[in-house]
Parts: C-alpha cells; sequence; structure tokens
C-alpha cells in the first residue's frame, strides 16, 4: 500500500552505466607510487537519480573516480540539458574518490610525481559519454515515487585521520525512493570517510569500501535498486586507525558496518511521503589563495617531516603512527613543489582551473545536500550542521580544488593536507557563509 499522501507528485527514476576502463590503466591517489591495473575487482560505475516534484527536476549523479574537474562537469551538464531539458545548475556531479581508478584530473602536484602518467583523453571522453547514458537513462525511467529519509550511524569504518580520538561525522543519511508497488527505485547516501582500505599493493579496479556497501543495501532493497554513494567531509578523516589490514577482505568488514547499520535503521516506522517539494541554489565564488612559504622555509619543512619518518620507521610499533609520518613527509614534498612554483609565478593554471569555485543546493524535503568541490576537512560540515537541521555535506562535486580545503590548525601543524593545498585557510570558512546565506536566501 502507497502512503495515504502519495498523490503521484514525486517522479523518480535511477540508473547505473560501467566506467570502468577496458585496458591497464595507472592507479591514482597515493604519492610517488607506480601501480598498473592488473584486472577488475569490481567495476567502476556512474549512478545516476533523477527527481521531479512537477515544478523542478533534479539529477543526483556520482562517479566512481578519484576527482571530476569544472571542464567535465560543463561537458556533461550540457549535454544531459541538451537531451533532458534539465537545468545545467540542478545537476549534480560528484566522485566517490576512490584510489583504485585512473587518472581523471592534471593536478599541479602530479608534475612533482614522475610515476602519474597525463590524464588519458579517450578515457575521459568514454566516461563522459557513460555518465550522460545514465542520467538520461534515469530520466527516462522517472515514473511516480515516494521518498523517505533516516539516519545510519558509520562508527567504526575510520577516525580522524590525524588524531584517532579527534573530530569526526559518523551520521550517514539516506535518501530512500520507492515506486507505487513499494519497490525501491533508489538509495542514495553520505558517508564521511575516505574510501582508502585498499593501498599501493592492490592493483585491481575497484570502488573501495562503498562497493560493499552498495553490495550490502542491494541484498536489503533488491538488485533493482540503484545506490548512488557520495563522499562527504572525508579531507581528514579515514579508515587507517581500524583496519586489521589493506585487503578486499577488510574493505567488505567496513562496507557491511554502513550498510548493517542502515539496514537496522529502515523499518516499519520509517515515513515516505510523494508530496515533497524540490528547491534548488546556486553560487558562485572566488577564494583567497595561499601565501606559500619560501622555498629554503620549505625545505626546512621538508627535512624535519623526512627525518621524523625515519626516526618512527625504526623506532615505532605502530604501522598506522609511521603511515602518519610518511604521508606528512609526502606532503613537505609537495609544499616544497608548490613554493617553488609560487616564486615562479607558475600556479596561474592550477588556479584557473578550480575558480571560480561553485556551492550547490538541493532540497528535498526537510533535507538540504550541499555539493562543494574540493577534500573538505570534516570541521565544515560540522559547523553547518549546527546552523542547520537535516543537512549534509557532499564533496568532491562539480570540480576539483587541486587539493585540500584545510583549517587553520593544519596549517599551522603542517600535516600533510595543507602541504598541497593551494588555498589559504580561510577559504573553507569563506565557502561555509557563503553557503549559510544561500541556505538562509532560499527558507524566504
Amino acid at each position: 500500500m502507497l502512503s495515504e499522501n502519495m498523490i503521484n507528485k514525486i517522479k523518480a527514476g535511477a540508473s547505473i552505466s560501467n566506467i570502468t576502463p577496458d585496458n591497464p590503466h595507472f592507479l591514482f591517489g597515493y604519492p610517488f607510487v607506480e601501480r598498473m591495473s592488473t584486472g577488475i575487482h569490481d567495476h567502476l560505475l556512474s549512478s545516476a537519480l533523477c527527481l521531479n516534484d512537477g515544478n523542478n527536476e533534479v539529477l543526483f549523479i556520482s562517479n566512481d573516480i578519484i576527482y571530476v574537474n569544472k571542464d567535465f562537469v560543463a561537458r556533461v551538464r550540457d549535454k544531459i540539458s541538451e537531451n533532458t531539458g534539465i537545468d545545467e545548475s540542478n545537476i549534480m556531479i560528484a566522485a566517490t574518490h576512490t584510489h583504485s581508478a585512473p587518472v581523471t584530473v592534471d593536478l599541479i602536484i602530479n608534475s612533482n610525481d614522475s610515476v602519474v602518467p597525463k590524464v588519458d583523453r579517450d578515457y575521459i571522453k568514454f566516461v563522459e559519454e557513460q555518465t550522460v547514458y545514465s542520467a538520461c537513462q534515469a530520466y527516462k525511467k522517472s515514473e511516480p515515487a515516494e521518498i523517505g529519509f533516516i539516519v545510519a550511524d558509520a562508527t567504526g569504518v575510520g577516525t580522524n585521520r590525524h588524531n584517532p580520538a579527534g573530530l569526526k561525522d559518523m551520521d550517514v543519511p539516506v535518501m530512500l525512493v520507492r515506486n507505487k508497488s513499494q519497490e525501491y527505485i533508489a538509495a542514495m547516501l553520505v558517508c564521511n570517510m575516505h574510501p582508502t582500505i585498499l593501498h599501493e599493493d592492490s592493483t585491481l579496479f575497484s570502488a573501495d569500501f562503498p562497493y560493499f556497501v552498495r553490495e550490502g543495501l542491494k541484498q536489503l532493497l533488491g538488485e533493482k535498486c540503484t545506490i548512488i554513494y557520495y563522499t562527504g567531509t572525508a579531507g581528514n578523516q579515514s579508515p587507517r586507525h581500524v583496519t586489521k589490514s589493506n585487503t578486499f577482505e577488510e574493505a567488505e568488514r567496513i562496507g557491511k558496518i554502513v550498510s548493517d547499520s542502515i539496514k537496522s535503521n529502515l523499518n516499519d516506522s520509517t515515513v515516505y511521503s510523494s508530496n515533497v517539494s524540490i528547491f534548488t541554489g546556486q553560487k558562485l565564488t572566488d577564494l583567497p589563495k595561499r601565501a606559500f612559504p619560501s622555498v629554503k622555509e620549505a625545505i626546512h619543512h621538508r627535512d624535519n617531516t623526512k627525518e621524523q619518518f625515519e626516526n618512527l620507521k625504526n623506532s615505532s610499533a605502530s604501522p598506522r603512527e609511521i603511515r602518519t609520518a610518511e604521508v606528512n613527509w609526502f606532503g613537505s614534498e609537495e609544499l616544497l613543489f608548490l613554493a617553488t612554483l609560487a616564486e615562479k609565478e607558475g600556479l596561474h593554471v592550477a588556479y584557473d582551473s578550480s575558480l571560480p569555485t561553485e556551492i550547490q543546493i538541493i532540497k528535498i524535503g526537510e533535507w538540504a545536500f550541499i555539493g562543494w568541490s574540493g577534500e573538505i576537512f570534516v570541521e565544515y560540515g560540522l559547523e553547518l550542521k549546527k546552523e542547520f537541521k537535516n543537512l549534509s555535506l557532499i564533496t568532491y562535486a562539480n570540480g576539483e580544488l587541486q587539493g585540500y580545503i584545510v583549517t587553520q590548525e593544519a596549517f599551522e601543524k603542517g600535516v600533510y593536507e595543507a602541504g598541497n593545498s593551494l588555498f589559504d585557510h580561510n577559504a573553507g570558512n569563506i565557502m561555509l557563509q557563503k553557503t549559510i546565506e544561500l541556505l538562509k536566501e532560499m527558507k524566504q
């Protein structure tokens, strides 16, 4: 039976397409490691959900790649809009940020890493075509539907990368969509954790632990249900301190935590409605560029972090502590490279490709889903949630910012993420304030 308020206001459709390469590719995500694919564990997917309330139509798209850039997003939006009539500003396109997929963006820091190849333009064209296809199929499949929301708990999936007792956000908001026969069309979720169970020794294409989240949810919701998985504020969130190994078995264990929590929170009291309104907002904003240290200062920092890593490698019994020191050293190498470029005024291409950055809001009933580009520290999502209820921040969306948006504390400590950040620490606060302003405007 449908809910009493099922008046066929909402229509929904969902679809997936395969974006796995049919030839070997460099697997991108870990610095200074040559890592070519040798096969497929699970297919990389482009997953799409179309929603229409009779007045407004939106598309949520998530791709199993590490980044999307602004040019990619612009081309895909244009083609989808041409085929469906959906306004380009109503289309959200994000990456799950798997580190077991090809290079999709030529980051400026890649120029300092001799093992990382340039983007394969043929692969990008293929991903664009498949993304447009899945989106258009979702649009064509639209049918009367109803929507429900639950919030699951990802505790045990990971922690703050630098301090296991530090700030984190384990909430996993889930939007459930089912048709008039109460068959699940789609489930969309946001998890604030880096999908990095698999490390340098894994050479198979994979979505990492999100694949196992999807598999667990399909067992619960039906094989025909499309799972749209988004990564939230994961910039300083990692499975590093909870994993027992870097294997697919461990990725399955971590993924099962999320799907089991969704299962336990989905029950007869879950409220569904088709009388749901959709509102959208978009704002473009500039961000302050970073004042880089001198090359001399950057060399000193690099030498210190390398020494700390070498000392821990010889004295620490904790692989996690050693790994944290190692990536901090990677970050200091990248900072030195960027400081050298900054002295030569060689960063303008990276800035031009990233700015202005887009803030996108798609509000479905009482829930607001916010799209930010970049790798965002969890502090910013938590600040937003202090201001507004029923809100989720989706990152790696609608472009990239050539790295991380970090906090002032991270800059002062000189941690890995601050090493390769191109923007001042105030950038995150600016994005935060612009988002709050836009949310308030949408309430009026």
